[in-house]
């Protein structure tokens, strides 16, 4: 027996289609160490979350795998071969010997079971003859270790009525509950944002270092690999093309991919070089001008409203782009919705290309619409399934531009798809047979269909992979130099907004807590918030991060201080 808590050995694994078999992971080999951090990286489609599934025997009947997946047991006394067990044997080494946290917290909860019950559901899948009450101790036992307030009380809760990195806290607890030896992390911070994804790496951290945890990263964040692993594995198409100690691998990477991979991460201060430019017209009057905005979601049962947006005053000047930052719950997709005319407008003013929000009625309003456009977070779920990509695009058309022939429509999509880098051949998919970049492209081609003088785009590039979102920032960049429209930039990732935007506005808790340009609020950040929010957002450099890991806890501490 070796002392590596998981030993993998030329896995080879393939999923059968139509056109023949698919190849997804090819002659991997790894280790984990006992407490070692190994973070695998890559784009989508690079074998990473496929290996990762394999170690948990989550495959699909439809996959074919050969090779060694040898977990070892925390004891030391067992060693189980994943890949040739069977799936009785299967479900004891889940949760005893391994256990696996996702990426989603929403999907992974069930929303009509408390915190508490799936919790204890584990346990007594392990042990038949663990009663209800030492079920629930060790629930909120384990609630607690993970950071979770009140534990007595919130155990009782339901999934809903917690917030997203709260969530993400309930399913790392459901999978320590069982102290297995090693945990599979499936891109557990992609959901988040930069100042709750900084307390989960913490959490992951201590996983390691107070339950004795190894932990396996799939990620294509560079800065949470920085933050927390100790090696790092780096996959291309299936295989495996480099792997190192994580301070050599960022500071002398070898692979041409490797430094593909780190180079396309975005950096604060970074900026993109658009030809010809036009410069924001300060002079002119307003695209959007909001004056002490207050928006209120009305309270059900008697219960007070839900204030998201107090007293909120900002302006974008005809061609600019002002990025919105702020963590969920500050306001900042409100706004947008607002902006577009999906959410009322409850108190002070907010004017759209001259007209007064506050009070509008949808018939006065619906001349404008074809005057802005919006790019939605996931293309995925905002695109109909049943339509090809075509017919997506020339939505807009059909509903705006309703004395356009056929013939018109699809060669302005056909142009429209040119412009956003797409091959006319993906006008007849379906949004499924995209990528997730190829798909973001088309919600991009949709979003400007008609030439809006107003462009919202809301987290466009928070679920893409690092080398994807930099073309698909270099596209919006050239397109907003190109056409000139406004823009509202959406976003929590601060280095992403910067490299796009003229001024940045920070959001916190509904109040717009500091403006300015990027050099003036992420050079020399006034607020408090924004000096955490800045100090959270990790960095490509394990160093750099370490140092930045410091400063965060000394800021969090005067907080509390103060």
């Amino acid at each position: 027996m070796t002392d590596d808590i998981l030993t993998i050995s030329d896995l080879n694994v393939a999923f059968s289609s139509d056109a023949g078999a698919v190849r997804a992971v090819d002659g991997v080999s790894l280790t984990v160490g006992p407490r070692e951090v190994v973070a695998i990286v890559g784009e989508s489609g690079s074998g990473k979350t496929v290996t990762a599934k394999t170690i948990l025997g989550l495959l699909p009947e439809t996959a074919t795998s050969s090779g060694a997946v040898v977990i070892r047991n925390r004891a030391g006394t067992r060693e189980t071969d994943v890949v040739s067990i069977d799936r009785r044997r299967l479900r004891e080494v889940r949760g005893d010997d391994v256990s696996m946290v996702f990426q989603e917290p929403s999907t992974a909860l069930n929303p009509v079971f408390t915190v508490g019950w799936q919790i204890a559901e584990g346990l007594r899948a392990h042990d038949s003859k663990l009663g209800r009450k030492a079920g629930r101790e060790r629930a909120i036992d384990i609630l607690r270790r993970v950071g979770i307030p009140d534990p007595e009380t919130r155990v009782d809760y339901y999934p809903h009525q917690f917030s997203g990195g709260q969530k993400q806290r309930i399913v790392i607890a459901m999978a320590l509950v069982l102290d297995p030896g090693l945990i599979v992390a499936d891109e557990p911070t992609t959901a988040l944002d930069v100042t709750v994804q900084a307390e989960i790496l913490d959490l992951l951290r201590r996983c390691r270092d107070e339950f004795d945890t190894s932990i396996v990263l799939i990620t294509h964040n560079m800065g949470v690999v920085a933050d927390l692993a100790d090696r790092v594995v780096v996959m291309y198409q299936g295989a495996i093309v480099e792997e190192n100690d994580v301070r050599t691998l960022f500071s002398q990477p070898k692979h041409d991919y490797t430094k593909k991979l780190l180079g396309a991460v975005p950096r604060i201060g970074q900026s993109i070089e658009v030809a010809e430019r036009k410069q924001p017209d300060a002079d002119a009057s307003p695209i959007v001008e909001a004056r002490d905005l207050r928006i209120q979601y009305p309270g059900r049962l008697g219960r007070p409203g839900f204030v998201a947006v107090d007293g909120v005053s900002f302006s974008i000047a005809p061609g600019e782009v002002l990025g919105l930052v702020g963590e969920s719950g500050s306001g900042k997709t409100t706004i947008g919705r607002a902006i577009a005319g999906l959410t009322r407008v409850t108190g002070g003013s907010l004017r759209v290309l001259g007209a007064e929000m506050n009070g509008v009625k949808e018939r006065s309003f619906k001349k404008l619409r074809s005057r802005i456009g919006f790019v939605f977070q996931d293309p995925a779920s905002s695109f109909n399934p049943l339509l090809t990509i075509e017919e997506c695009v020339a939505e807009p058309f059909q509903v705006h531009r309703r004395e356009m022939t056929d013939a018109e429509i699809s060669t302005r999509v056909a142009e429209l798809l040119e412009a956003v880098q797409l091959p006319r051949a993906y006008a007849g998919r379906f949004p499924h047979e995209l990528s997730g970049g190829q798909r973001q492209r088309a919600s991009l081609a949709r979003g400007l269909a008609l030439d809006p003088e107003l462009l919202i785009a809301d987290e466009p590039t928070s679920a893409l992979d690092v080398s994807v979102q930099e073309r698909v920032l270099e596209l919006f960049a050239e397109l907003q130099g190109e056409l000139g429209f406004a823009a509202l930039f959406i976003s929590h990732d601060l280095a992403v907004v910067d490299i796009l935007s003229d001024r940045i506005a920070v959001m916190y808790r509904g109040q717009l807590v500091e403006e300015g340009t990027g050099a003036e609020v992420l050079g020399s950040p006034k607020d408090p918030y924004t000096q955490r929010l800045l100090a959270s957002l990790p960095v490509p450099d394990p160093v750099e991060q370490e140092e930045r890991r410091t400063h965060l806890a000394a800021l969090i501490e005067s907080e509390r201080g103060a």
